[in-house]
């Protein structure tokens, strides 16, 4: 099974008819996609009663990919949330536990920051936030490319099956250290995620910068390259019993496009996206 939808669902405008309240977008989102991915838990431990509201908000057979916390993943800056790491993750386990009761989690998605590179110390800290996450299903995405060297790439992949990681594949742009290759391997039965950061390889390393994030993502696929991975994600399919693809490409608003265009080349069946209003000619038949 393959599923489409978007990183978050506050930001996509063409998704959503005028005049749609920030209240109500979630409840509009979940009748064109069947996923979504949740970035604010990246920012800030939410609370529980926010995961219930979104819980109730959407279908029944609707999923959610949960970002995990920043300071989970080595992103964070400053003052920790908590005391102790452990308590960190038990802070984030708790939040999230009404998905989880709903059965609308898909995964906690731990993407590792670009400094976090192919070494001992890494290692033993992914194995490490397994532990402390128990049994809640898990997805990994890296952002240094020595995990994907030739030497490294399958002792990687065989790390990942051993200790229960979805692997996170990303469509991102070849621009050094910071960016990793696409792997299209899937590393768990259960779940396998593609992620679409777009292509903008001049944008990619703009880190610092005060807009970067909105120059990172500013991207628009074409159907060839949307095409590219048709065959990828059939051979996902047959390696994972489930496929959710997001697309992250929303800096110039072409993700939702962009998943709609994907979802019809794989006659899936999504809705298309609403006809902007008709601005009417004021002066016509003057």
């Amino acid at each position: 099974m393959i599923r489409i939808g978007l990183a978050g669902w506050g930001d996509h405008e063409a998704l959503y008819p005028p005049g749609t309240g920030a209240s109500d977008k979630l409840r509009v989102y979940g009748k064109t996609f069947p996923v979504v991915e949740v970035d604010s838990s990246f920012y800030a431990i939410q609370p529980q009663r926010n995961f219930v509201k979104w819980a109730q908000e959407t279908p029944e057979t609707f999923g959610f990919v949960v970002k995990a916390y920043q300071g989970m993943t080595g992103h964070q800056r400053g003052k920790p949330a908590s005391e102790s790491p452990e308590a960190t993750f038990a802070a984030f386990s708790e939040s999230i536990r009404p998905l989880t009761h709903a059965g609308k989690l898909k995964a906690v998605l731990f993407q590792y920051p670009p400094w976090f590179d192919c070494s001992r110390k890494h290692v033993d800290e992914l194995r490490q936030a397994k532990e402390w996450m128990g049994d809640v299903p898990l997805a990994l995405e890296f952002r240094h490319q020595s995990w994907f060297e030739p030497e490294m790439r399958e002792k990687t992949l065989a790390f990942m099956r051993r200790e229960g990681w979805a692997h996170s594949v990303c469509d991102e742009p070849q621009a050094g250290a910071g960016s990793v290759p696409t792997v299209a391997v899937a590393t768990h039965p259960e779940l396998t995620i593609v992620r679409f950061h777009g292509r903008n390889a001049e944008g990619w390393n703009s880190g610092g910068q005060p807009n970067w994030r909105d120059v990172r993502y500013l991207y628009r696929y074409s159907r060839d390259e949307l095409a590219e991975w048709l065959g990828r994600l059939a051979q996902l399919s047959e390696q994972s019993k489930e496929v959710c693809v997001i697309f992250n490409n929303n800096s110039g608003g072409d993700a939702a496009e962009n998943a709609l265009d994907l979802a019809g080349m794989l006659g899936l069946g999504y809705p298309r996206l609403p006809e902007p209003p008709v601005q009417l000619d004021l002066f016509g038949g003057m």
